[in-house]
Formats: C-alpha cells, sequence, structure tokens
C-alpha cells in the first residue's frame, strides 16, 4: 500500500463500523425510533428543569426531582428486568412509549395554563422514571437478540451516536424554545416526536420470551442479582458507573453555573456540550470493534470524565467550561461502550433482562442521586465548587473500585469464561 492510499484506509478505519445496521432491519427500526424519541425526550429534558428554576428560584427544587425520580426508577427497573425476561419486549417497549407520550401530552396542559402549578412537574418526573424503567430493560435485552454477537460493540456505537445526536440537537433547540417560544412549545414538539415513535414501534417484530420463562416474580430478581453479585467483572461496570454519576453529574445545576459565569446564552450549549464529545468519540469509533479489553474502557473513561467535570467547576471562562464538559462527554462514551460490550458479551439470555434492569439502575440511580447531591451542595458550597469537588471525588472513587475489583481490569472477551459460554450459545452469530 503507497502512502497516498495508506491515509485514507487509516482514517477509514476509524469511522464508525456499520454491520449492525445493515445485518438487522430491527435494529435499524429501533435506531431511527430511537433518534426520534430522544430528540423530543431531550426538549422536556431540559424544559423541565427549567421551568421547576423559574417557578422557584431554587437549586435544591430542581435537584429534588433526582429524589421524586429515584424510587419509581429503581421498582420499576427492578421489576421491568423481570418483565423483559417474560413478556413480549416489543409490547413492552410499546406500551410505555405510549405512556410517555401522555406524560408529555400533561406537562404541555399544564405549561399553556395562566399560571402553571408545580407539583404536576414531579408527578411527571416520578411517571417518567417508572415508564423508563420499566422500557429500558426490553430495549437493552433486545439489542443482543436481534444483532450478532461478533456485532455488538459496534452496535453500542452506533447506539450511542443517536443518542448523542438527540441529546445535541435537544438541549440546544430546547434552550431556545423554552427562552424564546415558551416551555408549552417545547413540550409540544415531545408530544409529536411520542407519537412517531409509537408507530415505528408498532413495526418491530413480535419478540417472545424464552419457552420455559416464568412470571415476574421475587424471587426471579433475587436470582438475576445472584448472578451480578457473583461475577466481579459485571461488579465493576455496575459500581464505577454509579460513582461516576453520583459524584460527578452537575448537569442539574447547569442553570445557575451559566448565571454564575454572566452567560445565561450557554445554557443550552452546556447541556448539549457533553454529548458533542461523546459523538466525535463515536464518529471515530470504528477502532473499538478490534479491541478485546473493554474493562480498560470503562475505567480511564469514568477517570476521564471526573477530570474534565472537575476542570469545568474550576474554570471561569464559559468557553473553556464547554471545552471540558466535551472531554467529560467523550469519556463518558468511551466508559458506556465498555459497560455495553461486557454486558451483551456476557450474560446469558435467560437472564438478560433482569440484569438489564439491575443496568438500568447501575447507570440511571447514579445521575438521579447525583443530581440531589449536586443541587443540596450547590446550595451550601457553591455551584462552582459543587461541581470541581464531585470530580474530583469520582476521580478517586473510581481509582479506589479498580484496586478493589482487578478483574474488571483485565478482562478479555476472547478469554473470559462467560465471554466464550455465551459466544458459543449465540444464535445470531459467532
Amino acid at each position: 500500500m503507497t502512502s497516498a492510499t495508506a491515509l485514507p484506509a487509516r482514517l477509514s478505519a476509524l469511522l464508525p463500523d456499520l454491520s449492525p445496521w445493515r445485518s438487522s432491519a430491527d435494529f435499524r427500526l429501533l435506531w431511527v425510533q430511537g433518534l426520534v424519541t430522544n430528540f423530543g425526550s431531550f426538549m422536556a429534558l431540559i424544559a423541565l428543569p427549567l421551568q421547576i428554576k423559574e417557578l422557584t428560584g431554587s437549586p435544591l427544587a430542581v435537584g429534588a426531582m433526582g429524589a421524586v425520580e429515584l424510587v419509581p426508577l429503581v421498582v420499576f427497573g427492578l421489576y421491568g428486568g423481570a418483565l423483559a425476561d417474560s413478556a413480549d419486549r416489543r409490547k413492552v417497549i410499546l406500551g410505555t412509549e405510549a405512556g410517555l407520550g401522555l406524560l408529555a401530552l400533561v406537562l404541555l396542559v399544564n405549561a399553556a395554563m395562566p399560571d402553571p402549578m408545580l407539583w404536576p412537574l414531579y408527578l411527571v418526573a416520578g411517571g417518567v422514571s417508572a415508564l423508563a424503567g420499566l422500557q429500558r430493560p426490553a430495549l437493552d435485552s433486545l439489542i443482543a437478540r436481534i444483532v450478532p454477537h461478533d456485532q455488538l460493540t459496534a452496535a453500542a456505537a452506533l447506539n450511542s451516536l443517536r443518542w448523542q445526536f438527540g441529546a445535541i440537537t435537544g438541549p440546544a433547540v430546547a434552550g431556545l424554545v423554552a427562552a424564546y417560544a415558551g416551555h408549552a412549545t417545547a413540550y409540544t414538539v415531545t408530544v409529536v416526536t411520542f407519537t412517531v415513535s409509537v408507530l415505528l414501534c408498532l413495526r418491530l417484530a413480535p419478540a417472545p420470551p424464552a419457552e420455559h420463562a416464568r412470571k415476574p416474580s421475587l424471587r426471579g430478581i433475587a436470582e438475576g442479582a445472584r448472578y451480578a453479585w457473583s461475577r466481579p467483572v459485571l461488579l465493576g461496570t455496575y459500581a464505577i458507573d454509579l460513582a461516576a454519576m453520583f459524584f460527578a453529574f452537575p448537569n442539574t445545576i447547569f442553570p445557575f453555573l451559566a448565571d454564575e459565569l454572566d452567560a445565561e446564552w450557554s445554557l443550552g450549549l452546556m447541556y448539549a456540550a457533553g454529548s458533542v464529545g461523546s459523538l466525535v468519540l463515536g464518529l471515530t469509533s470504528g477502532w473499538t470493534s478490534r479491541v478485546r479489553r473493554h474493562g480498560l474502557f470503562v475505567v480511564f473513561g469514568a477517570a476521564a470524565w471526573g477530570l474534565a467535570v472537575a476542570a469545568a467547576g474550576w474554570f471561569s471562562n464559559v468557553w473553556l467550561v464547554l471545552v471540558c464538559l466535551a472531554v467529560a462527554g467523550a469519556g463518558d462514551m468511551l466508559s458506556g461502550l465498555g459497560r455495553s460490550t461486557i454486558w451483551n458479551q456476557t450474560i446469558p439470555e435467560e437472564l438478560r433482562g433482569r440484569l438489564a434492569g439491575i443496568e438500568v439502575l447501575s447507570y440511571s440511580v447514579g445521575p438521579q442521586l447525583g443530581q440531589v447531591r449536586a443541587g443540596a451542595m450547590a446550595g451550601w458550597t457553591g455551584t462552582r465548587t459543587a461541581i470541581w469537588t464531585g470530580g474530583v471525588a469520582c476521580v478517586a472513587s473510581v481509582a479506589l473500585l479498580a484496586a478493589a475489583l482487578p478483574k474488571l481490569l483485565t478482562y478479555d472477551s476472547v478469554t473470559d469464561a462467560d465471554a466464550v459460554r455465551r459466544r458459543q450459545s449465540s444464535p445470531s452469530g459467532v
């Protein structure tokens, strides 16, 4: 190969691996459906805390969203995992998506009132958390069924790209829409996107449970928890993500950070910056399909996230803050690719739904608790101090957990016993 052709070849090797898109019609459908619904979800995700801020002016009131969302997420996330192993996953996804659309309609009606009320915002936040807890295990556990085993990292990268696109465009547009057109307009967009999403979900192929699947029960949930507890690699992915999000998830206090930096215009960019970093990594993720040591992704990505968040809290220049948030997003993307790949490569099909329920808790409970921590600490020490100290605590906790669970660092997808068994039993690929 000549030097003239070597550079394009190297660049093409960095591009995302599109194998899952080509090999699975259901994956393509879920990808498009997720793109639509993510855009609308992020519109509401920005408009909701911004509306609470305008109604109360309190960082603690905004952070309290995390407390309201926590219990429904835990309860319905665990139940949703058991449900995904015992019901048609397509029906679970379709029903919960319709329910989320109805909750968006409640937000729209409340925002259109002459004097919007505060309590419906918390009620909807809890309802969204419950439905998301029911839905995510079915969504996550479906991927390993419809995508060949050797394409799971590529599928995780493509799904992250889809999510990041909504995370960039949704907040950026929502900040402008909420500021200039009102919250009702933002919620209207959310309702429309969920309507389109439901129509797309109707086209998914049925995904019935295994032949001998049992009904959801506490015993079944406990069986999944025992399996996770017996696998140090899985424990490491859960624990590191929980710690990283608890200590270094400052999104809920971004409205106050923008005010403190005298850059109210930057609010939407703050919410979108992390996704920009994730998107850049995703667009150059072709190399990740050739990596075997995915535990290193988890550890180094989470540490990079914490360092960048700490820097974002330290700097007073808004552009430097935005750059740091973008770097944090790239770290989070890398860690997420590692977690998703390890989960899909090692967990047996009969436990996939219940373990997906635990996964939902690992990557969702952390941000909810992180919102409470960030809001409470910002009210006590100030916004920027709450951010940078959380980033430092994140790095320290990741280092301690990596030292306590060394099997995560040595995980190899070719030699790990669980990964070998899962690959041999996979009906959809080698």
